[in-house]
């Protein structure tokens, strides 16, 4: 061998370990839906504890508001706050009805046909930014969302087709019209694992009861057993062999599911959602993330990926008793006598306006004949053209007025929502306003550069303790949803439902760290395209930060706090905001008038 061959053998080899050295690290991120930040101890979670002690502990974290998960789905997804997303909730007001097979104004997210009516009715991409996954996937990475319905969708919505980001949720397999197509590659891989092509259903942990019968006593194991032999038998396999940076969103329906559905106090504000049911469905997310963690160094790839682990929310008890609401007075089938049914905010405006209610579908309802509206309300006399809309988001109301009459309308709104004493927090769209006794949308971030209709309205209803040495671990709240007495919601601005679980560990975070500074779901993304090496852009301003002070290379970020005060209503009603700053980024701690919101300082 010559001199030359040996010279050009030695500058190859030291050009493809250059290249080795410059790939940029994987990422995993693991959602633990519904996981409250105070509910991780070694006992119950340990391998969520693990990731929290060995690398960073956020102290200070928080959920976006409304605090639901599509919502907050958007923003980890993103990096954006709602006001950009236009993904205010769940469940959405869209303008005209949607086609089949929605068909309705209001649009319930947590169906995958929905992402496709949503992004042609707005512009290719409702969501309007580009998310984590999209640019990882546009700069070659291997991308994929597993798990929850709904919330896995919105990491990519864009690559609904089989032939980008790898997406496998509830209905993977199951009837075409409702799943998301695999391509034949993964569909094979799958086969070739002995893993059936289809997702398991929940089984027992599906059942929630009714006002007779308590809900389900079993966490969701089976169904999430599946998402995780996929993820480490087909998924993490295969990126290895390729030889590629991966990007995976793990979506763990647990605890959220389970605390939802939970049958350990029926009709009981105790033991609520710290009961047994909820504790194994804690432990089975934190089980999970340990299987993939073991899997990651199985295949030698702990030293090269970034685990996050966050939750979307925290979680409250549920309570139906507000005796002082109108529709308390009426029997409805499957509610207790004297609870107030889901819709009671839709029952008790109609009555206070004089507007008829009617179903989103256009049915009329008559709460003294037991009827109460499901899922949203149209309030006018004409459906087809409603003077209020009101989409239920647990411990929220998102309300629009479509109507030609918005301002005059919204200042009855208010006036009536003030004189509930299930009202804590009233958030008034910038254009509507000012209207004492409320706070602009803006403050909360809810307005902004969103393709979808921003809310005219947002109320997040009361919250309380029942006096344990921890408020946020025994707090109840009133919420418009069809959950029991004594199961699980969330919602709300109470510090229980913002405070959610957020801990990261790997090559590019600190070890052995506990973050002070406030950080919230919508740092993750820029963080994260931060750490890789991609752009997000950006068509709104209503942004995350990096998380500079929790990576392996970080210094400190200052951070203040705040409080917003609402201009008094006449019966003296006040909206009070307490929040905190980073970075030039906002965080929202808890909002009500005082003694209504847990967590609120005066």
């Amino acid at each position: 061998m010559g001199w030359k061959t040996v010279w050009s053998g030695v500058v190859a080899a030291a050009a493809l370990a250059g290249s080795a050295a410059a790939q940029p690290h994987n990422v995993i991120i693991f959602v633990a839906d519904g996981l409250r930040a105070k509910s991780v101890t070694a006992e119950v979670a340990p391998e969520l504890a693990a990731v929290r002690s060995e690398g960073v502990d956020f102290t200070n974290s928080h959920s976006i508001y409304p605090t639901v998960t599509t919502a907050n789905a958007s923003a980890i997804a993103t990096g954006h706050y709602l006001g950009d997303t236009g993904n205010f909730g769940n469940t959405i007001y869209v303008g005209a009805p949607l086609p089949p097979p929605d068909g309705t104004s209001l649009a319930a997210i947590e169906e995958d046909p929905t992402f496709a009516l949503l992004n042609d009715r707005f512009e290719g991409n409702y969501l309007g930014e580009t998310s984590l996954l999209q640019a990882a996937r546009a700069k070659g990475f291997a991308t994929v969302s597993v798990g929850k319905l709904g919330p896995v969708g919105v990491q990519d919505v864009l690559a609904h087709d089989g032939r980008g980001t790898i997406i496998i949720d509830d209905e993977t397999g199951r009837r075409p019209q409702d799943g998301l197509p695999l391509s034949p590659e993964i569909a094979a891989a799958i086969a070739a694992a002995g893993l059936e092509l289809r997702t398991p259903d929940r089984g027992a942990n599906a059942f929630d009861g009714d006002d007779k019968t308590p809900g389900t006593k079993v966490a969701n194991v089976s169904q999430q057993d599946w998402y995780l032999a996929v993820a480490t038998k087909v998924l993490l396999p295969r990126f290895k062999t390729q030889g590629k940076p991966f990007v995976m969103v793990f979506w763990s329906r647990d605890p959220d599911g389970s605390q939802h559905n939970h049958g350990d106090s029926l009709n009981a504000l105790e033991p609520g959602i710290n009961g047994p049911t909820s504790k194994a469905a804690i432990a089975n997310a934190s089980k999970d993330l340990g299987a993939l963690r073991k899997a990651l160094a199985d295949l030698g790839l702990a030293d090269t990926t970034d685990v996050i682990t966050t939750a979307d929310h925290g979680f409250s008890t549920m309570t139906r008793e507000a005796p002082n609401s109108a529709s308390a007075r009426y029997r409805y089938p499957g509610v207790v006598p004297g609870f107030i049914p889901p819709g009671f905010l839709a029952i008790d405006m109609a009555q206070a306006l004089g507007l008829p209610l009617h179903d989103p579908e256009g049915k009329a309802i008559n709460p003294a004949a037991g009827g109460y509206p499901k899922h949203g309300a149209l309030l006018g006399a004409d459906p087809a053209h409603p003077e209020i809309v009101l989409a239920p988001n647990g411990g929220t109301e998102l309300i629009w007025l479509p109507g030609p009459d918005a301002k005059a309308l919204a200042a009855r709104v208010v006036e009536f929502l003030t004189g509930q004493d299930y009202t804590a927090a009233i958030f008034v769209n910038d254009g509507l306003g000012p209207i004492p006794g409320a706070l602009p949308t803006s403050a909360v971030n809810l307005l902004g550069s969103s393709r979808t209709p921003a809310p005219s309205i947002a109320v997040s209803f009361r919250t309380s303790s029942l006096g344990c040495d921890e408020p946020e671990m025994c707090a109840i709240e009133i919420a418009d949803s069809g959950q029991q007495q004594g199961q699980g919601i969330h919602g709300s601005l109470g510090r229980q439902d913002t405070h959610n679980f957020m801990a990261a560990v790997g090559p590019d975070f600190r070890k052995g760290f506990a973050d002070p500074t406030p950080v919230s779901n919508a740092d993750w993304a820029p963080t994260l395209a931060h750490i890789l090496g991609l752009d997000l852009g950006g068509r709104g301003a209503l942004k995350g930060r990096v998380m500079r002070e929790a990576l392996a290379s970080g210094a400190p970020v200052g951070s203040g706090v705040f409080t917003l005060r609402s201009a008094p209503a006449a019966n003296g009603f006040v909206t009070i905001l307490n929040g905190q700053t980073a970075d030039g980024a906002r965080y929202f701690d808890a909002a009500g008038a005082p003694g209504r919101t847990v967590g609120l300082k005066p």
